[in-house]
């Protein structure tokens, strides 16, 4: 699993298009600010699939409100 986060990770973000268009970085310091953007969107913002295309973090605000609603009120204090 790691390999292949590690494939997309270079695929869209080391080697993608956009970055061609760009040029190649100026410095490590570019690289590393791109990268935390990149995990960033891909924790929180990307449309994933499996998800019913939504936001992972939209996703999980949805199950913990379901948890949340479904408890008893005598378990809510």
């Amino acid at each position: 699993m790691a390999e292949a986060l590690n494939s997309l990770y270079k695929a869209e973000l080391v080697r993608g298009p956009r970055q061609r268009r760009k040029g190649m970085w100026a410095g490590i310091d570019d690289l590393e600010i791109a990268t935390s953007d990149w995990v960033d969107w891909y924790n929180q913002r990307r449309l994933h699939g499996e998800l019913g295309h939504v936001p992972p973090v939209e996703h999980e605000d949805a199950y913990w409100t379901g948890i949340a609603a479904s408890k008893p009120a005598d378990d809510a204090a």
